[in-house]
């Protein structure tokens, strides 16, 4: 079971996460609170080990720009928070996570995507993503696309990611806003938020999941 803490902002942070086994480490390179500048990502991901894999979050950014971001960073995966087309997806020379908003009109057009990962989120609110809220679990009932590839994101936090790991059996969770307090990262949120993923999924993690 893969865990992404994102929205990083801080090396204490990013400590506290990989210490205690995050998988997957998410800067924000998008507008957002968590909005992090590529130099202060580069100086924390030189103390994060090769083994967690460091993602960069855009949102309808240039090509150019994200490769540029990821070469600097040192980024392993890039994630597509906005309408990036399956084109663009394509041509980006990392590994690709894309994030889809769960609404019921949108299930249907959530299947053939060029991506690593399928990030299932929240409708949007202000900010792509990071909204705090979930949505309706039983939509994920209904895609097609390889449980394997799944990140389920939305809303997650210490009480509801035992009942969502059971409910949706992803290949990973992804958490921002559930695992801070008052819009900080808070170090003890983030330990037991990734001890109860442990404690819920213990067969997984990311040299082991299958990628396209």
């Amino acid at each position: 079971m893969l865990v992404k803490i994102c929205g990083i902002q801080t090396k204490a942070a990013a400590e506290v996460a990989v210490e205690n086994g995050a998988n997957l480490i998410g800067f924000v390179f998008a507008k957002s609170k968590r909005k992090i500048e590529p130099e202060e990502a580069t100086k924390i991901a030189e103390t994060i080990p090769d083994h967690v894999k460091k993602v960069g979050v855009f949102v309808n950014e240039s090509i150019d720009k994200m490769i540029e971001i990821a070469e600097m960073v040192g980024l392993d995966y890039i994630q597509l928070h906005g309408d990036e087309t399956p084109d663009i997806a394509r041509r980006i020379p990392y590994k690709v996570i894309k994030a889809f908003a769960m609404e019921p009109e949108t299930v249907s057009t959530i299947s053939d995507y060029p991506c690593d990962f399928y990030l299932l989120d929240s409708p949007k609110g202000k900010y792509r993503g990071g909204n705090g809220k979930t949505f309706d679990w039983e939509l994920v009932h209904q895609l097609t696309i390889d449980s394997s590839k799944i990140l389920l994101a939305g809303g997650l936090n210490t009480e509801n990611v035992r009942e969502a790991i059971t409910t949706i059996n992803p290949a990973g969770v992804d958490v921002s806003s559930g695992v801070e307090t008052d819009g900080v990262k808070d170090h003890k949120k983030i330990k037991q938020f990734i001890r109860l993923v442990r404690e819920t999924r213990k067969d997984e993690n990311i040299d082991n999941v299958h990628h396209a």
